[in-house]
């Protein structure tokens, strides 16, 4: 599976999947008015109920209007490119009727199914990138199915056996860009240090140079690497990890040509005078180096997931079911993530697409 088609059609506007997430949410409002700003540099396919879309899309805005097909009718026929004065929905019914901000689990299959639709339109060239509305685990979990994240997801049904979480956006510490990559995800905190090898880190840090060159156009990415303890080890007075398991890591990049650098004390290293010199840094655990992106970036930050034999990238919010409990078009939920990750997929698959020329 290629990570975006290697042909585009003159005058077309690239295809981009979104779907559109837990329907109880906010994913579905944003997801439409996200691609309802986003319609004339992008051609956005939503993926979910299209009768509930309709209904969700006259209550934020009379003047959008969607085009629905059957996933069916896309598979026999290949997707239409309408023009940028509609948006198209390739219909995932569901199972429930929906009450904003009461979960279902009844929906947590049918959500589940919009992620397979997006990896199938993948795979047939009907979509160069897919951007992911929050959704909510417990939901699918519900439903009988075991369900850890989208980022899990997409690596177990693409066969991938590494991925990595990076989240990105524009900030006010220095640099056009923050970047921040995950050495471990949604671990206890106690875990952490079990799970980083030499061997891990090293493909993390290969997957991380790889996509910073083929799909965001760094010719030389520069990464900044955490330490995992206070002080970075302290020279090992707080913790070995550095000495044992980071510093070899980094070294062994080094040797393969990675520009990596590190480990640096996590308390000093977010600041301009080291950032203006990183295209990405690497940290240790979640609640490591996210505090810090979501401070710098919320509401504008960007979820991507790097490894992947596609490109995908999401909002860095959930479903805020407190919102969405007012009702569509009363929740005034802010769509700005949602359209920086439109613009991250596109500006990736760009990228990619000219990596192939």
């Amino acid at each position: 599976m290629s990570a975006t088609s290697s042909k585009r059609r003159p005058g077309v506007r690239p295809a981009i999947a979104v779907t559109v997430g837990e329907p109880a949410g906010i994913g579905p409002e944003i997801s439409i008015r996200a691609a309802w700003a986003r319609r004339h540099e992008v051609n956005c396919v939503l993926l979910g109920d299209a009768a509930f879309l309709a209904m969700t899309a006259g209550d934020i805005d009379p003047d959008i209007k969607l085009s629905a097909l059957s996933l069916m009718a896309v598979r026999n026929g290949g997707l239409p490119h309408f023009g940028p004065d509609r948006i198209t929905v390739i219909d995932v019914p569901l199972d429930a009727h929906v009450v904003p901000g009461k979960l279902d689990k009844e929906n947590g299959r049918a959500v589940l199914a919009t992620l397979d639709a997006s990896i199938e339109g993948i795979q047939a060239g009907w979509f160069e990138a897919v951007v992911t509305a929050p959704l909510q685990k417990s939901t699918i979990n519900d439903a009988g199915v075991k369900f850890s994240g989208h980022t899990e997801y997409y690596a177990e049904k693409t066969g991938t056996p590494q991925v990595v979480m990076m989240l990105a956006g524009p900030q006010a510490l220095g640099g056009e860009q923050l970047r921040v990559a995950l050495a471990t995800t949604h671990l206890p905190l106690k875990d952490v240090s079990a799970a980083l090898t030499q061997d891990g880190l090293a493909q993390i840090l290969d997957i991380i140079d790889a996509d910073l060159r083929n799909k965001f156009g760094i010719a030389a990415p520069r990464i900044l690497v955490c330490g995992l303890n206070p002080h970075a080890g302290e020279g090992g007075y707080l913790g070995r990890e550095e000495i044992d398991i980071i510093t070899p890591a980094i070294q062994a990049a080094q040797a393969r040509g990675i520009a990596a650098a590190g480990p640096y004390p996590a308390d000093t290293l977010f600041q301009p005078k080291y950032l203006q010199d990183a295209d990405c840094v690497l940290a240790m655990y979640h609640d490591q180096g996210l505090p810090v992106l979501k401070y710098a970036t919320f509401g504008n930050g960007v979820n991507i997931t790097l490894g992947l034999p596609l490109i995908r990238t999401s909002v860095d919010h959930g479903t805020a079911l407190d919102l969405a409990a007012r009702g569509p078009g009363l929740s005034k939920a802010d769509s700005g993530s949602m359209e920086q990750a439109i613009s991250a997929a596109l500006a990736m698959a760009n990228n990619s697409l000219d990596n192939k020329k």
